[in-house]
């Protein structure tokens, strides 16, 4: 086989670090592949479309797969496979990052099954892949015949200090205050997702600027790219049927009278889908008898005239599907501790979207272990996000958490986390579960809200209460027209431009993520929304502080007690004993769970307890274990073996001396028989300790008054 040409562009960042793309080597039977690289980094993308698309399918079947191979950091998996299996979470919330920016830019009509494949074959910890992805994968398709209105790609920027660096490494991302992830066009900013410490809503807007003038010069590769292979002209493709007449007929029969069951501001989702659904079906009794009549057609075409009517509605009286104003939020109620063995517990209700969520509190072992090509460790903050079919009237079977249950559960883990105590204050390991039992727009949301009220009821002293809204657009390029919307419905989010979801606190926002799904959003309007979801978010505070507005005083009586102290790095052995012995006794005669590790040149105790009295003991064994012996000093202490010359007396926990035969009484003792017996608890003084050796001499008869000598 004979080699096509391999052709290489590159470009470089701000900083000096150099971005390249390679085609004509790797994978060459996809219908377009490229490899990225950056630093030791490096992506192979892959694209493979169907050349028909499947009958009566009216969207696009587009997966998109990252994977980070283990050897691409020279590792091997764990496990007992020893090989790559399912996505991990990490990996799955790359492949969203890269499908919400793709998706939008293929052609709507275009339903071909299309696969974009993306393998981090190899990793550098300075030049995270994360960042580079959708990059891969733009390419890839730009230069495939498969039709893609881009190409695109996204950054990541960070601010650190009064400086937004793009792109940093793993060391900067850990000093920022904003995180930022951007997707966009050389003209348009598509998508965004991040966390931030509590920034304001003109620094987000700097941060978006930042990255998007980072990514016109990697959308400017890839059309050189293209260039250098000779272009590539886009198959040709016929995947839905069109029917004029028909599309004029349904506009002139229902436009108007979907409009006005749109203006009657119906709040009941099912009674408003009930009204829609019965001119659809009158209609349809008029065709009932044709058998030329294409139903599916109708189906779309329908669903599109029911959009745009909605959408003047809005854009002409400012008036909403639900009757509210565009920045009014739905009516909110909430509680907490209604789940009497949970360690915290909520209920936040936002029209018809409701949140159940739990906080349990658990020890070190209850850590996540993470085991992945380029992040390993352990996890002890944990958001998992459920939503089963009831929630919104259907049946669907509950086959574990799918890609989006991840995203929104990440989405509202990154809300939350910020506000946590430091590592110092908080010794548990905390997990937080939100079952949506309604949902109809901004189900993740309502799981931040719901968060922090359940965190604030079990006693974890977070910082400050999170709040979340759901923010859209509805706008007409043709008329200028533009309507922002506070706290959207689910019909709101489908039919709308932007879904922008914002959390924050009182003084700054600490997550957000947008999608976008028009051209030519400028700033000033992005900025506009902002601050209308800034209003939100202080009205949804307000609500939830009614209910409490700071954490508990007190842990609550279920809870599992902990206390965490620092010891000295050499005492760690003397806390664990030899072969664990002397910690597996505290734990056996307290009760409690103690754990030991060393971190940044100390011992961390961490002592966890089902109740306060074994939490109290085993933290005076613990206390008295590393507490240092002072000579001269007196002590309690317990025979643990006669020998022939003294007995060897554990006087402090964990530490034993010895009492000669000659230090018990004044009188001379020939023999130890008789004397003391083993268990038995004597008054002790430490005399002296040894220089060379450590070891401990202790006197019994210091202690005893001297006897008078006869005269």
């Amino acid at each position: 086989m004979i080699m096509k040409k391999v052709i290489n562009v590159s470009t470089k960042l701000s900083d000096g670090r150099e971005i390249s793309l390679e085609t004509g080597k790797l994978a060459k039977q996809a219908d377009g592949s490229v490899v990225l690289t950056m630093g030791k980094t490096m992506i192979l993308a892959t694209v493979v479309a169907k050349e028909e698309a499947k009958e009566n399918v009216n969207f696009l079947p587009l997966s998109v797969d990252y994977q980070e191979k283990f050897a691409s950091a020279g590792k091997i998996p764990g496990g007992f496979l020893k090989r790559e299996g399912r996505l991990s979470d990490h990996e799955v919330l790359i492949c969203r990052l890269v499908d919400r920016v793709l998706r939008p830019l293929f052609p709507s009509d275009y339903h071909a099954d299309t696969q974009v494949m993306l393998s981090l074959i190899s990793a550098d910890a300075d030049a995270l892949p994360d960042a580079l992805a959708a990059f891969a994968a733009s390419a890839a398709l730009t230069l495939s015949n498969i039709p893609f209105n881009g190409p695109i790609a996204e950054a990541r920027v960070v601010k650190c200090n009064d400086d937004y660096i793009v792109n940093p490494t793993p060391k900067q991302i850990e000093n920022s205050t904003l995180n930022l992830m951007v997707g966009a066009s050389s003209d348009n900013i598509s998508m965004v997702e991040g966390e931030s410490s509590e920034v304001s809503e003109n620094e987000i807007i700097e941060a978006l600027k930042v990255a998007h003038d980072a990514i016109k010069p990697m959308c400017d590769m890839q059309l050189k790219l293209l260039k250098l292979i000779g272009g590539n002209e886009k198959r040709e493709y016929s995947h839905e049927d069109s029917d004029l007449n028909l599309l004029e007929d349904i506009k002139t029969k229902t436009f108007d009278k979907i409009y006005k069951v749109a203006s009657k501001g119906i709040s009941d989702k099912m009674m408003r889908a009930e009204a829609f659904n019965d001119i659809r079906d009158k209609y349809l009794e008029e065709y009932k008898d044709d058998e030329d009549f294409n139903e599916n057609l109708f189906k779309k075409y329908f669903h599109d005239v029911e959009k745009d009517a909605i959408r003047k509605l809005v854009l002409d009286s400012k008036k909403r599907l639900d009757g509210r104003k565009l920045n009014e939020i739905r009516p909110i109620w909430s509680e907490i501790d209604y789940l009497p063995n949970a360690h915290g517990s909520s209920i936040f209700t936002r029209g018809d979207t409701q949140s159940l969520t739990s906080v349990t509190l658990g020890t070190k072992l209850d850590e996540q272990m993470i085991d992945g090509a380029m992040n390993s460790g352990y996890n002890k903050f944990m958001l998992h996000y459920n939503f089963p079919g009831f929630s919104t009237g259907e049946v669907r079977p509950n086959r574990g958490a799918g890609r989006r249950e991840i995203g929104h559960g990440y989405l509202a883990l990154r809300a939350l986390k910020n506000m946590l105590p430091s590592e110092e204050d908080n010794p548990y390991t905390i997990r937080i579960v939100s079952d949506i039992l309604e949902s109809n727009g901004s189900s993740s949301m309502a799981t931040v809200c719901a968060g922090s009220l359940a965190l604030m009821d079990s006693g974890i002293k977070i910082k400050k209460p999170v709040s979340g809204i759901a923010m859209g657009m509805i706008s007409d390029s043709d008329s200028g027209k533009y309507a922002i919307l506070s706290d959207i419905l689910g019909d709101e989010d489908h039919l709308g431009d932007m879904d922008f979801k914002v959390t924050g606190t009182i003084d700054g926002i600490t997550a957000c993520q947008m999608d976008i799904k028009i051209d030519g959003l400028s700033y000033d309007v992005l900025a506009e929304a902002l601050n209308q979801a800034k209003e939100g978010r202080h009205h949804i505070l307000s609500e939830m502080i009614k209910t409490i507005d700071k954490p508990r005083k007190d842990l609550k009586p279920h809870t599992p007690r902990s206390y965490k102290m620092s010891i000295a790095k050499d005492m760690i052995g003397a806390v664990i004993g030899p072969g664990g012995k002397i910690i597996q006794e505290i734990q056996r005669e307290s009760g409690a769970t103690v754990l030991v590790e060393e971190v940044d040149e100390k011992g961390i105790v961490n002592i966890f307890s089902s109740n306060q009295e074994d939490m109290d003991n085993a933290v005076e064994r613990v206390k008295a274990i590393v507490a240092l012996p002072e000579v001269g000093e007196t002590y309690i202490g317990k025979v643990k073996s006669i020998k022939d010359f003294g007995a060897f007396i554990e006087f402090m926990p964990g530490k034993d001396g010895l009492l000669h035969i000659s230090e018990i009484k004044w009188e001379r003792i020939e023999s130890m028989d008789g004397i003391l017996e083993e268990g038995e608890e004597i008054k002790v003084k430490l005399t002296e300790i040894d220089r060379r050796t450590g070891k401990f001499r202790l006197s019994r008869k210091a202690l005893l008054p001297k006897p008078t000598k006869e005269n």
